[in-house]
C-alpha cells in the first residue's frame, strides 16, 4: 500500500484517470470504492462524468456510477478518529464548554482582559448587558481559533499545556489558561493527543476502510490532513488526485517537496519559480501544498496536458502551464472573443450585460447548451434576486427578452432565502434585539406565512400602512417595551399608542372632541375596516407577546422553543416541507449542542449561533440539473465547462475582505500551508481560468450607477488583465474590455459593432425600441401644449368649481383633464419626532386653530394635539406645544371678535349673463361678513377665496353691505395680520372677469401663478416696477422655494423655468392698457379689482 499522486491541469483529466482506476475492480465485488470531494458541486460533476466510463459498451457512454461513496475528507477524519457521531473539539460543540469556562473564570488575573471585554466589570447595567450578550459569539469565535490552531498548528497547543507558551505576545497570554481550564472541563484527549493516537493506529494497522481510497479535487490541505492521509497510505492505496495549473511549475518546485510546513510565510521563496504572473500572485495555495505532501510517494503522475484551442484563453492556459508567458507570433484576431471583460453600472448592469452576452454565446454556436455554462458570483445573496428578475421569467415575462427563456438554478442560497418560516424566524430575532420599529413590522407582515395568517390582502396592507403613518406609530410595543432604551415615561409613538387611536376610531370620530385616556380616536377607520383593525391588533398583540418571550437569559432549548412558538402564533404555511426544515434546522442546533447547552444565552447569543446555522451551504441536487448553474465560486471551482462567467469580481467584495483577529495567534506569523482566505479566492480565480475550455466572461462594477465615477476593477482582476497584456505581442486589454454605457438602451447596445462583435449587442426588443427613439431626432422642449384646447362648452359654474380653479389656476388645467401631477409620497417614519418644522408647525397650528374655531378650549386643543403623536416627547414637545397654542389662541381670538354666533349659510345664484349662471353656496357669514382665518403667514392664496366669496355674495344681494375679513399670520414674528376687503362697484362685472379667466385656464396653462401675479399687480398699483418683486417671487432659491417649483409649473413649463415663459404677449381680448405681458395683463385683470377694495381694519 502506498501514496499515489496524479496531477493534470483540468480536473476531466483527472476524471477520466479516476475512471480508468475505478474500472479495475477490487477483489471483493461488493466492496464500495471510496472518493472524496472537496464540494458537492464537484461531487455532482464527478458522478456524472464517471457515468460516461463506468460500466459503458464499447463506443458508447451508457454507464452507470454505482458502487461509490462521496463523502468529503472531514467525514472520513471524524470517522478515522472516532468522532462522526460526537467531536467534544469540533468549534460548534466546543463553544459550550468554553462558555462555561469563561463564566467560571472571569474572576481569574489571567482572565481579566476577556472579563474586560464581556462586561464583567462594566460600571453601568446598559453596558454590562450589551457586553454579556456577546457571550456566545466570543466563545464561538474563541472555539474556532481553538480548533483552527489544532488543524493548523497542533505543536502550539501541545505546548500550551506544557506550560511553554514560546513567543506569545502579552496581549494573548490569557489563551493558555484558557485551553488548559477548556482542556480539563471537555475531559476528553485534546485533539492534538488524539492525532498523535489517530497517526500511530493507522500507521500500526489498517482502518475498517475500502482498500483503495481516492481524494479529489484539493488545492489546500491543513498539514494534519496532510499527516492523516499519509499514515492512511501505510495500509491503504491513497490516490491523490490534485488539479494543477502547470507541470513546469511543480518540477521547478521539486526541491520543496516534503519540506517542513511550518515555515514562516513571509520566508517562503517559492514564488520566485513561478514565472507566469498569475502562478506567483494567484497560485500560493498549490505551492504550499506541494511543499506539504509527504516527499515519500509511491506515484508522482502528471496525466499529460489538455490541447489548448487557437484563442487568447488557450494561449493564457497554455502560458500558465508552461510557467512563462510566450507571446511572440500570437496577434488577437477580431473575432476572438474567448475571454470577455465586461465593466458595468452596478450589480443591476452587470446581470443586464451577463444575459445579452449568454444569449449571443448561444446564438453564434448552436452546440452550446445552457448545461455547458457556469455562472459565479462571490456574493449569490447579492445577485439571486437580480438574476431571478433576468432570467427564466418566460411565462410571466411573456417575449419581452429572450433570455427569460433560459432556465436557471441558484444553489448555496441562505436558508433564509429559500424558506420564508426561517426568514420571518430571522426577523422576529431581529425585531427582539431592536426597537420593534413601524417599517419592521410592516416588513414582517408583508411576509407570505404571515399574510396566510392573518388574511392581509394588498389593499389591507396599504390601509394598514396609512394607519401607521397617521397614527404616529414609530416604534416600541409600549413604554415597558422601551425601558431600556430610558423611555418607559413615553407612551407617544408606540405601537400600543397608535392601536388604542386605530381601534378607538372604530367607535369614535375625531370630531367628537373627546378621547379616552391617552387615546385620540383616527377618523380613518371606517365601519367596513373594523375587522381589519382587529387583525391588526391580533398581529401586533401575538407579536408582542412573542418578543416578550424572547428576551431574558435562558439555555438553548429554551430559546428554540419560544422561536418554534412565535413562527406558530404568526405564520400559516401550507407547504409542509417548510415548517419541517424549521424543526429539522432547530434539532440540528440542540443536536451539535448535545448536553453541553445548559449555559444561560442572551439574545445577541442567540442570533450569532443562528446566523451560521442559517447560511447558505450547496446541496448536490442544486447542480448539474441541465439548466444554467449559478452558484458562489466554492462548488464548482474547478469543474470544466465550456463557458466560465464570474460575475461581481468588484474591487472591495473580491477577494473576500478578511478581517485580521487580534485574537488570532496564527495571524501574528502565519505559516505555510494556514488558510488564508484573500489567497484562497485567488486560487479560486486561477481554477475559474482552468476550468473554462471555450469562454471565460467575467463582470464587474467599472462605475458608480449614481455618480458615474470610475471604479477600479478587483485586483486579481486587474493582474488578469496585465496578464493578458503580456500573452500576446500587443496589448490587448482594449480589445477585450468592454465599458458599457449607463441604460441598456443606449445607442451603442443596439449599433452593430459599437460594443461587442458586428452584431448589436441587445437582444432585448424594448431597448432596441426605447434606443430608436432615443435616437430620433432631437427637439428642444416644447411646452406642455402647443396651442388651446377647444373652448368648452358655455355651462354654468358652481361657486366651489370657481374656488378650486382659484386656488391654483396652472393646477387647475390639469384637474380639468382629469391628469394626476407627481406629489410627494408619504412614508412611514421610524423615529420619535424631536423637533418641529415649519410644516410640521403649521400642520399642528391649523388644527388647534381649528378646534379652537369650534369652540374647544385652548389647553384642551393642545391636548388632542398631544394626544396625536405629533410633537416631541417631553418637556420640549410641551414648550412646543404651549408656543404654537399660544400662536393659534391669538388668532382664534382675533377671528371670533368679528363671528357672532354660528354663522350662516348663503346660496347665491347669480346671472352672469349670455345665459350662465354661478351658483353655489358661501358658509360661514356672520352677519354681513366673512372672517376666515389661517395659522398660515397670511398670503394672496388666502385672500382670493375671500374675495371671490365677497363678490359673490355682493352680486347674489347687491343692496346690502358686505365685507371679508383675513386673519393670519404677520411677516413679523408672533403679529397678527389682518387684511379687511369691500365689494366693487359692479360685483356682478368682476365675476364675469373670473369666469372668463376660469374658462381660460380650463383651455390652457395661465401664466398666473398666484403669489407672482400678486406681486406684479401690487407693484403696478404701487407706481413701482412689477418685474423685480414678480421675478423673485418666481424664482427659487437655496431660501425659500419659488412658484417655479410648484408642480403644476414644472409640468407646464419645464423645471425651474425662467420668469420670461410667464410674459408673452396677451390673447386677443386679454389686453389691459398698460401691460405689454400675458402675465401683467393677467394679473391686472385678476388682482387690481382685489387691491382696489382693500379696506383698513
Amino acid at each position: 500500500m502506498a501514496l499515489h499522486l496524479h496531477r493534470a491541469e483540468r480536473t476531466d483529466l483527472l476524471a477520466d484517470g479516476l475512471g480508468a482506476l475505478l474500472a479495475d475492480p477490487q477483489p471483493d465485488p461488493f466492496a464500495q470504492e471510496l472518493v472524496l470531494v472537496a464540494a458537492r458541486g464537484v461531487e455532482r460533476w464527478l458522478s456524472q462524468r464517471l457515468s460516461l466510463v463506468l460500466g459503458c459498451g464499447p463506443g458508447r457512454a451508457d454507464g452507470v456510477c454505482a458502487g461509490i461513496a462521496f463523502r468529503n475528507p472531514q467525514s472520513l477524519i471524524a470517522e478515522i478518529t472516532g468522532t462522526l457521531d460526537d467531536d467534544p473539539w469540533s468549534p460548534e460543540a466546543l463553544a459550550w464548554p468554553l462558555l462555561a469556562v469563561i463564566d467560571a473564570s472571569l474572576d481569574e488575573p489571567w482572565c481579566r482582559t476577556l472579563a474586560s471585554h464581556l462586561g464583567h466589570f462594566a460600571t453601568t447595567d446598559a453596558e454590562a448587558e450589551l457586553r454579556r450578550g456577546r457571550r456566545y459569539s466570543v466563545a464561538r469565535r474563541l472555539a474556532g481559533l481553538f480548533a483552527s490552531y489544532a488543524r493548523q498548528r497542533p505543536g502550539l497547543l501541545a505546548a500550551w499545556l506544557d506550560g511553554d507558551l514560546g513567543e506569545l505576545p502579552g496581549d494573548l497570554a490569557w489563551q493558555p489558561p484558557l485551553w488548559r481550564a477548556l482542556v480539563t472541563t471537555v475531559g476528553a484527549d485534546p485533539p492534538h493527543v488524539r492525532h498523535d493516537k489517530t497517526i500511530a493506529r493507522l500507521r500500526d494497522g489498517p482502518a475498517d476502510l475500502p482498500a483503495r481510497l481516492s481524494l479529489f479535487g484539493h488545492t489546500r490541505l491543513a498539514c494534519t490532513d496532510v499527516q492523516l492521509l499519509d499514515a492512511l497510505a501505510v495500509h491503504h492505496d491513497l490516490h491523490l488526485w490534485l488539479p494543477h495549473p502547470s507541470d513546469e511549475l511543480w518540477r521547478a518546485l521539486a526541491g520543496f517537496q516534503g519540506a517542513d510546513g511550518l515555515l514562516p510565510r513571509r520566508q517562503d521563496t517559492s514564488r520566485r519559480a513561478a514565472q507566469h504572473p498569475l502562478l506567483e500572485t494567484l497560485g500560493r495555495d498549490v505551492r504550499e501544498l506541494q511543499r506539504a505532501l509527504p516527499a515519500a510517494r509511491a506515484t508522482d503522475e502528471f496525466l499529460g496536458a489538455t490541447t489548448k484551442p487557437d484563442t487568447l484563453l488557450g494561449w493564457l492556459q497554455a502560458d500558465i502551464a508552461g510557467n512563462a508567458p510566450r507571446p511572440a507570433e500570437r496577434s488577437l484576431s477580431d473575432a476572438d472573443r474567448s475571454v470577455q471583460v465586461h465593466a458595468c453600472h452596478g450589480p443591476a448592469r452587470q446581470i443586464d450585460v451577463l444575459r445579452e452576452v449568454l444569449l449571443g454565446l448561444l446564438e453564434d454556436d448552436p452546440t452550446l447548451q445552457p448545461r455547458d455554462i457556469v455562472v459565479m458570483c462571490p456574493d449569490i445573496d447579492t445577485y439571486a434576486p437580480l438574476i431571478v428578475a433576468g432570467f427564466g421569467l418566460g411565462e410571466v415575462a411573456g417575449d419581452c427578452h429572450p433570455a427569460h427563456r433560459l432556465r436557471v438554478r441558484l444553489a448555496d442560497r441562505a436558508l433564509t432565502q429559500t424558506n420564508p418560516l426561517l426568514s420571518v424566524a430571522a426577523e422576529l430575532l431581529t425585531i427582539a434585539e431592536t426597537r420593534a420599529t413601524a417599517s419592521q413590522l410592516l416588513n414582517l407582515a408583508q411576509a407570505a406565512p404571515v399574510r396566510a395568517k392573518f388574511g392581509f390582502a394588498d389593499d389591507d396592507l396599504d390601509t394598514i400602512t396609512t394607519w401607521v403613518r397617521e397614527s404616529n406609530i414609530r416604534w416600541g410595543f409600549d413604554p415597558t417595551h422601551r425601558r431600556r432604551y430610558g423611555l418607559d415615561t413615553v407612551v407617544h409613538n408606540t405601537w400600543r399608542f397608535g392601536l388604542d387611536r386605530i381601534l378607538t376610531g372604530v367607535a369614535m370620530s375625531e370630531d367628537s372632541q373627546a378621547w379616552l385616556d391617552t387615546a385620540l380616536p383616527l377618523d380613518d377607520v371606517g365601519s367596513n375596516r373594523v375587522e381589519l383593525a382587529g387583525r391588526l391588533a391580533e398581529f401586533v398583540e401575538r407579536l408582542h407577546h412573542v418578543v416578550g418571550g424572547l428576551s431574558g437569559a435562558r439555555p438553548l432549548v429554551a430559546w428554540l422553543d419560544a422561536l418554534a412558538t412565535g413562527i406558530d402564533l404568526l405564520t400559516a404555511c401550507n407547504d409542509g416541507w417548510q415548517r419541517a426544515q424549521v424543526q429539522r434546522e432547530f434539532a440540528d442546533v440542540l443536536a451539535r449542542a448535545g448536553s453541553r447547552a445548559a449555559p444561560l444565552l442572551r439574545l445577541p447569543d442567540v442570533r450569532a449561533l443562528l446566523d451560521a446555522q442559517l447560511a447558505g451551504r450547496p446541496t448536490r441536487a442544486n447542480f448539474r440539473t441541465g439548466t444554467l448553474t449559478v452558484c458562489t465560486m466554492v462548488p464548482m471551482r474547478s469543474v470544466p465547462h465550456r463557458v466560465v462567467c464570474l460575475v461581481g469580481l468588484d474591487d472591495g467584495v473580491f477577494p473576500r475582505l478578511s478581517h485580521p483577529d487580534g485574537d488570532d495567534v496564527l495571524a501574528r506569523e502565519p505559516m505555510t500551508g494556514e488558510r488564508d482566505i484573500r489567497s484562497e479566492d485567488r486560487q479560486l480565480l486561477l481554477d475559474a481560468i482552468g476550468a473554462a475550455t471555450q469562454t471565460l466572461v467575467i463582470t464587474y462594477t467599472g462605475a458608480d450607477e449614481r455618480t458615474g465615477q470610475p471604479r477600479p476593477p478587483a485586483v486579481p482582476l486587474a493582474e488578469l488583465l496585465d496578464a493578458l497584456d503580456q500573452t500576446t505581442s500587443a496589448p490587448v486589454r482594449e480589445r477585450i474590455l468592454v465599458t458599457h454605457p449607463l441604460q441598456p438602451f443606449d445607442r451603442k447596445n443596439v449599433t452593430p459593432g459599437a460594443l461587442l462583435g458586428a452584431k448589436p449587442f441587445t437582444f432585448d426588443p424594448a431597448a432596441l425600441a426605447a434606443a430608436q427613439a432615443a435616437a430620433g431626432k432631437r427637439c428642444p422642449p416644447t411646452a406642455f401644449i402647443s396651442g388651446r384646447l377647444p373652448a368648452p362648452p358655455a355651462a354654468d359654474v358652481t361657486l366651489a368649481d370657481l374656488l378650486d380653479f382659484f386656488k391654483d389656476p396652472v393646477k387647475g388645467f390639469f384637474r380639468a383633464l382629469d391628469y394626476t401631477l407627481p406629489w410627494d409620497v408619504d412614508t412611514v417614519e421610524d423615529s420619535i419626532p424631536v423637533q418641529v418644522d415649519a410644516l410640521a408647525e403649521w400642520t399642528v397650528g391649523e388644527r388647534m386653530l381649528r378646534d379652537m374655531l369650534r369652540g374647544l378650549h385652548p389647553d384642551d386643543a393642545a391636548h388632542s394635539e398631544w394626544r396625536r403623536g405629533t410633537l416631541p416627547p417631553g418637556r420640549l414637545g410641551v414648550r412646543r406645544a404651549k408656543e404654537i397654542r399660544n400662536r393659534a389662541r391669538d388668532l382664534a381670538a382675533a377671528a371670533l371678535a368679528h363671528r357672532d354666533g354660528h354663522g350662516q349659510a348663503h346660496d347665491v345664484d347669480v346671472d352672469l349673463g349670455d345665459g350662465r349662471r354661478l351658483s353655489g353656496t358661501v358658509t360661514p357669514v356672520f352677519g354681513g361678513r366673512t372672517v376666515s382665518v389661517t395659522y398660515s403667514k397670511l398670503a394672496p392664496k388666502h385672500v382670493l377665496p375671500a374675495w371671490i366669496g365677497l363678490v359673490t355674495l355682493a352680486a347674489q344681494e347687491p343692496g346690502r353691505e358686505w365685507s371679508a375679513l383675513c386673519i393670519g399670520r404677520s411677516k413679523t414674528r408672533n403679529h397678527i395680520a389682518r387684511r379687511l376687503f369691500v365689494p366693487p362697484p359692479d360685483p356682478v362685472a368682476v365675476l364675469r372677469e373670473l369666469v372668463l379667466l376660469y374658462d381660460a385656464g380650463r383651455r390652457e396653462p395661465l401664466p398666473l401663478p398666484l403669489k407672482t401675479s400678486c406681486a406684479w399687480a401690487q407693484a403696478r398699483r404701487d407706481g413701482q416696477d412689477p418685474y423685480p418683486p414678480a421675478r423673485e417671487c418666481w424664482q427659487t432659491n437655496r431660501f425659500r422655494p419659488g412658484d417655479d417649483d410648484a408642480p403644476a409649473h414644472v409640468r407646464a413649463w419645464g423645471p425651474r423655468a425662467p420668469f420670461e415663459v410667464l410674459l408673452g404677449k396677451p390673447r386677443a381680448g386679454e389686453e389691459v392698457a398698460g401691460e405689454e405681458t400675458r402675465l401683467g395683463a393677467l394679473a391686472a385683470r385678476l388682482w387690481l379689482p382685489l387691491l382696489a377694495a382693500e379696506g383698513s381694519v
